[in-house]
């Protein structure tokens, strides 16, 4: 078993008064051998719980934990970054930096270099090549046998084909679902593109400054999202054809130092009280993510799945 849980997690920069509370009272769990796809644009949180969970940014509240147990440093956790250039050692080969990451007392690590790499469909003459010498694809691959090269439990993928071609993302994709299906891994894939996140997830989880604003079932969230924000990203990502009248969420979200009352969606909600008079709860009361079809942080959540049509849901793709 290799659940990973975000246990009312809080990450805080600063101080008090000019402070940042980048996480707010997150809670999540990544299943035993399930992709959950967390999704939500810059700026809302996601890689900030990433680096927490990892331990490279420490957690103001709350608690990280692997099968019911803090989370150690190194090991069974292992993050894949968003820029495979940036994280790996340009003066060490690609077989050297997987290698880096090996268990001690491994003993032929030539052999399991070239296995893993064989893992990720690169062939094992790839190894004596340097980061520079191979392309953005060819780079993730190696990061992705990296991470596998230190036997992790669970897999946090942070934005890993936002920095690829488009022409190279499909493939990459393919790559993960395959590995994850293989090697029954449990994995936190992160991206701000829903329609990425819905090729790969068995669950979604919504973040929005900070909070997690919608989650659930994959296709249970895609084929009757309960939150406006989420009709948003949907909608953005070619999912859903809106019909709210006089949408909002073109502005720009509220200020993280300065977060608005009650519901923090609103100010930019095209359900919400600068459109519907009658929602003033939604600047006065946070709400909870709780009960409807499945957990999502909107007063109004019942009402707004009832106006996704049947017909307007895109179910993910077989896996």
């Amino acid at each position: 078993m290799s659940e990973l849980r975000f246990d009312n997690v809080t990450v805080r920069y600063g101080g008090r008064r000019r402070g940042l509370t980048a996480v707010d009272g997150v809670d999540l769990t990544v299943g035993d051998g399930t992709i959950v796809g967390l999704v939500g644009e810059s700026g809302s949180g996601k890689s900030t719980l990433a680096r927490a969970a990892v331990g490279l940014t420490p957690v103001s509240g709350g608690a990280v934990l692997l099968d019911g147990r803090p989370v150690r440093r190194h090991g069974p956790l292992q993050m894949v970054f968003q820029d495979p250039h940036s994280s790996l050692d340009p003066r060490m080969t690609a077989g050297a930096s997987i290698a880096e990451a090996l268990p001690r007392g491994t003993r032929d690590r030539r052999a399991e270099v070239t296995r893993l790499l064989g893992l990720v469909e690169l062939d094992a003459e790839k190894a004596a090549m340097l980061p520079g010498e191979l392309s953005g694809g060819q780079r993730q691959r190696v990061a992705l046998a990296r991470a596998l090269a230190a036997r992790p439990e669970v897999i946090i993928a942070d934005e890993i084909t936002s920095a690829l071609d488009v022409s190279i993302q499909g493939t990459v994709l393919n790559l993960v679902r395959d590995l994850q299906r293989r090697m029954r891994l449990s994995m936190l894939f992160i991206s701000h593109d829903l329609a990425v996140v819905r090729y790969v997830s068995d669950f979604i989880a919504v973040m929005y400054s900070g909070r997690i604003v919608e989650s659930g079932p994959a296709d249970e969230v895609l084929a009757g999202p309960q939150h406006p924000y989420t009709k948003e990203l949907l909608a953005a990502a070619g999912a859903l054809a809106l019909s709210e009248p006089d949408s909002v969420a073109d502005t720009e979200p509220a200020d993280p130092h300065h977060p608005p009352p009650g519901c923090r969606f609103h100010p930019r909600c095209p359900a919400g009280p600068l459109v519907l008079a009658d929602r003033e709860i939604c600047r006065e009361t946070e709400p909870v993510p709780d009960g409807h079809r499945h957990r999502a942080a909107c007063h109004f959540a019942a009402a707004e799945a009832e106006l996704v049509p049947a017909h307007n849901a895109h179910p993910r793709r077989d896996r």
